[in-house]
């Protein structure tokens, strides 16, 4: 009975670091869109958008069957747990770059190559989810730390892109719409990296018992 649990327990971390690394490649996806200035790129986001929601529900389905059919001691009780909260924050990850890809559809080709601050959001937002997931996984408790930490350097990448907005408002206020799409993206860049930090939350959570909001 156990080696069958075990069976499960490895299937489920297979299917998170596969939600894991579509979240990855959704957030590459719209950061080259938005980088080089191709609408036809961010296009692309939808499909892996709506691979991430599918294996939200194939998730959820092995941790319920995890729960119902197998009797979970309390270490598994709890990794069951944090990846049912843990696919939460993967799905909303997947919908706010598709929130991204939209938006850069709006800004007709206009690129922001030169913006190496909103590179390094999206380079520190790829960095914590993979940490994140490689976190549970191999139930590294520091791992899953140093993704909360890193949360401060795309808090101040953000802080930067808003004065640098304002400075291009002052400069040319025609660029005012264009500054707040701009704005817009680099604020879900910001969620996507806090959802980064929940799942780590959930890691720490898995290992210890005690998660860091209690």
């Amino acid at each position: 009975m156990r080696s069958r649990f075990d069976e499960q327990l490895l299937l489920l971390n297979r299917k998170m670091i596969e939600m894991g690394a579509n979240c990855e490649s959704i957030i590459a996806l719209v950061a080259k869109a938005l980088l080089e200035g191709k609408a036809d790129v961010a296009e692309n986001a939808a499909p892996i958008g709506h691979e991430i929601d599918l294996m939200e529900r194939e998730i959820e389905g092995i941790c319920l069957k995890l729960l119902l059919q197998q009797q979970p001691v309390a270490r598994d009780l709890r990794q069951i747990s944090a990846a049912l909260k843990m696919i939460t924050d993967m799905e909303r990850i997947g919908d706010q770059a598709e929130d991204i890809a939209e938006i850069i559809t709006y800004l007709s080709g206009r690129t922001e190559s030169d913006c190496d601050d909103i590179r390094q959001m999206a380079q520190a937002c790829i960095k914590m989810v993979t940490d994140s997931i490689d976190a549970y996984v191999k139930h590294d408790l520091s791992l899953a730390k140093s993704v909360s930490e890193y949360d401060d350097v795309v808090d101040d990448c953000f802080v930067r892109v808003k004065q640098m907005l304002i400075t291009m408002i002052s400069e040319n206020t025609a660029d005012g719409e264009y500054a707040l799409d701009i704005l817009m993206i680099a604020k879900y860049f910001e969620r996507i990296a806090d959802h980064a930090v929940n799942i780590a939350q959930w890691v720490e959570f898995s290992v210890t018992g005690v998660h860091k909001q209690e």
